[in-house]
Order: C-alpha cells, then structure tokens, then sequence
C-alpha cells in the first residue's frame, strides 16, 4: 500500500510541476491559452499573476518530492503538502473552475487517504 501511495504522491507531484510550467512559461503560448481557454489579451494581462501562481505550484511540487525523499520519515511532509494541494483545489474548485476539482483536488485526496491507510 505504501508503494502505490508514494506513487500517487510523485503523480501529484508531476501534475504541479506540469502546472508550474504551464503557467510560468506556457501561460500566453497556444498550449497554456488552450489549457485555461483564454484569449491572448488575457492571457498577456495576467501573466505575472499566472507566474505567481506557477511558482507556488512548484513548491507543492518540491515538497512532495522532498517527502519521497526522506523515506518513511518523510511521512508528515507528505500529508502536510498533499492537504496543501487539496485545500487549493477546493478553493480553486469554489472559485475559479469545478474542472479543478478532479484535476487537483481530487488526486491529492486519493494520495492523502493512501498515504494515511499505508
């Protein structure tokens, strides 16, 4: 059970860092116009904003790979940073797009229940 949890957990951890470029570098390029359909207006007006966001995505990603890292004493790290992305994707689910949910939010509680079931 511990296996595949930590498997999740690297899975969450590549959809952040996926995330990180997307919206720090991909934000006004096709690809990241056609992941949050936007216009290139729109894009080009929140772009410092998407790098923002992008960047703290990454450190959801460090973290979680950091707890993968330390083995079973890493433990903590991993719930601590998979409930950080769970609360962001509700939030985002509530606020910005329910596409958020199962993109984000529900990933992390599928790791976060493995995780405290190993």
């Amino acid at each position: 059970m511990q296996l595949i949890a930590n498997i999740v957990v690297a899975l969450v951890a590549l959809l952040h860092a996926y995330f990180l470029v997307l919206e720090m570098f991909l934000w006004d390029k096709p690809a990241g116009l056609r992941a949050f359909g936007q216009s290139l207006e729109q894009a080009q007006a929140s772009k410092v904003l998407a790098a923002n966001q992008g960047l703290y995505n990454g450190f959801l990603a460090a973290g979680l790979v950091w707890g993968l890292t330390l083995g079973t004493a890493g433990f903590g790290v991993k719930v601590f940073f998979l409930a950080c992305v769970l609360v962001a994707g509700l939030y985002g689910a509530a606020t910005a797009s329910r596409k958020i949910l199962f993109v984000q939010a529900l990933p992390a509680a599928v790791g976060l229940a493995l995780l405290l079931l190993s």
